[in-house]
């Protein structure tokens, strides 16, 4: 198996993001890229957040990939990627995507993995456009939970429920070797972002829609310096906005610093 990028391994590092967003704001990005790190001593989620994960239970990479839109045309590209990721690991684990939305596997707007209502994944996306014309570089980090969700749980002590990849599997089935998983998403990652560069999300909004986690329930929405806003989740538009029907209107609301929860 072959990914038709730059592949680069390290032991330890602060963030794969950081690295590859360092190389892009010094115009020193030519081609796809795919960066791995064995540790990641300051991995990131969204908005700051920290990205906790513990060596031998997580994967953890980034990829720099040049698209040919504008930033404003990649409003969907998050979502996108929890698809990208969803199609790697069936691919990885020969599975059809049936049998892991059959287990509980959907996606969370904009940017999660949950099996059964837990964190799976992560996926944070940076980058943009040096000047108009220029190629959009986005740099695509992904934190995926392997095995020993109890112990990340634990670690991380703010009451979110964490799964792991090891949950999916049949019974007395072994995970795929993580060099393999990770070629197998990245295979995955090409394939899907060439078609997204070409037709946009408006290709993928169904697709999206059917692993939506909260598709018809009340949640809230959360920002870091905006009230809360409340509703129920009608799925996404095309162009990736969350769809929020309140009591005499729908809103979108784009990816920004926002939280979604179910509604209590």
């Amino acid at each position: 198996m072959t990914a038709n990028c730059i592949l680069e391994r390290v032991i330890e590092t602060k963030s794969t993001n950081d690295d590859l967003l360092e190389r892009w704001r010094a115009g020193a990005l030519i081609d796809p890229v795919a960066r791995i790190a064995h540790i990641q001593t300051a991995g990131k989620g969204r908005a700051g957040r920290g990205w906790l994960s513990n060596p031998e239970d997580s994967l953890c990479f980034s990829m720099a990939f040049p698209f040919h839109r504008s930033p404003t045309e990649l409003t969907g590209l998050s979502l996108l990627v929890g698809i990208a990721v969803i199609k790697g690991i069936a691919r990885a684990y020969q599975l059809d995507p049936f049998d892991l939305h059959q287990a509980g596997l959907r996606l969370k707007w904009p940017n999660d993995l949950l099996l059964n209502g837990a964190k799976l994944a992560g996926i944070l996306v940076e980058g943009g456009q040096a000047q108009v014309g220029n190629p959009s570089w986005m740099i695509v980090g992904v934190g995926i939970n392997l095995c020993n969700a109890n112990a990340i749980e634990k670690d991380l002590q703010n009451g979110i429920k964490v799964s792991s990849l090891e949950e999916l599997l049949p019974q007395g089935s072994k995970l795929p070797d993580v060099e393999y998983l990770w070629l197998t998403i990245l295979e995955s990652f090409e394939e899907h972002f060439k078609k997204f560069d070409q037709l946009g999300f408006t290709a993928y909004q169904q697709e999206w829609l059917h692993w939506d986690a909260f598709t018809d329930q009340k949640v809230s929405i959360s920002g870091a310096s905006k009230d809360s806003s409340y509703g129920i989740a009608k799925g996404v538009d095309m162009n990736g906005a969350l769809l929020l029907e309140q009591e005499d209107k729908t809103i979108a609301i784009y990816a920004g610093d926002v939280s979604l929860r179910v509604q209590s």
